[in-house]
């Protein structure tokens, strides 16, 4: 529960008590204003028009709030790679995020080698250069970064690795007061009960999962979310193509966001498009109408 109540808040539950409403009544209609879940914004999904230069990353924040109305990003480090320790650079994007009402949840971080090497050296160093990112993330208000776990090796082996690289950057990270999450991003992540086993193993509450609606290959998709959702501090509505009737093409949203709901999540769901049969603006369009549509369905 969020104790930190603003003016307005207190002055609404004022309000109801002189209603004549008791706290469960109060709670109640607080909680039917509520969303179901709230929507947010992959910076990934506007990878062309970042690496084309169309979108500096400068302007990410300003452009998802005129152009789709949302108010919360996970953030992509390619696109500001050079500049992870760069304090001034990050302050700028911290301001423009906080002048149009942008929340930063999540960088998604690549490039930083594999947490789950075969080699400790190898593997300590990229626990080390993964710190920066956490620092970043501190500092441009987001509560995680997302990281990669990557390993060789056996099916218990890379369990092994993969859980011992991240329980060290977890570790780091809690000194922060920051998660560590992994998505199923390739390899044995893309297999739910191999990436749920990785969690119990490194055993720490800040460390946790982004299940992705795609990513998991041959993997059941719905069985690989339902395996990782009780480790979910994210969740990601991967979309590549539409039908007709505005249904993403490989995912049954409807499906997949009960599942998502059964397990207690309220957050926020960020919208990650990678298709190419249309733009990537209108593929963030069209993801976000089906997200809506799909709250109003399963909002009684």
């Amino acid at each position: 529960m969020n104790v930190n109540w603003n003016r307005r808040s207190l002055l609404g539950h004022s309000l109801l008590a002189a209603a004549g409403l008791g706290p469960a009544s109060q709670w109640a209609i607080a909680a039917e204003k509520a969303p179901l879940f709230k929507i947010s914004l992959t910076q990934y999904s506007l990878h062309r028009m970042l690496a084309s230069g169309k979108l500096d990353n400068m302007d990410f924040t300003a452009f998802t709030r005129k152009e789709f109305g949302i108010n919360a990003v996970e953030y992509w480090n390619r696109p500001f790679f050079k500049q992870a320790e760069d304090k001034a650079y990050l302050a700028q994007m911290r301001k423009r995020a906080d002048d149009v009402g942008i929340q930063g949840l999540v960088i998604l971080i690549d490039g930083e080698g594999n947490l789950g090497d075969p080699d400790s050296a190898a593997r300590k160093e990229s626990v080390r250069r993964h710190h920066k990112w956490v620092v970043a993330a501190k500092q441009l208000g987001c509560h995680s970064i997302r990281v990669n776990a990557r390993s060789k090796g056996s099916y218990q082996e890379q369990l092994k690795l993969s859980a011992d690289g991240l329980r060290q950057l977890s570790e780091f990270a809690a000194t922060l007061e920051m998660n560590v999450i992994v998505e199923n991003h390739g390899g044995l992540s893309s297999n739910g009960e191999w990436l749920a086993k990785v969690m119990k193993t490194v055993g720490m509450k800040n460390c946790g999962t982004l299940p992705d609606f795609g990513n998991f290959g041959d993997y059941d998709r719905y069985k690989g979310v339902r395996e990782t959702m009780p480790f979910a501090k994210s969740v990601s509505a991967k979309a590549h193509d539409f039908d007709e009737a505005g249904n993403e093409t490989k995912t049954d949203f409807l499906k997949m966001m009960k599942i998502v709901l059964s397990f207690g999540y309220h957050g926020y769901v960020g919208i990650e498009f990678e298709g190419g049969r249309i733009s990537e603006v209108e593929g963030v369009h069209a993801t976000q109408r089906l997200l809506k549509r799909v709250r109003k369905q399963l909002t009684v």
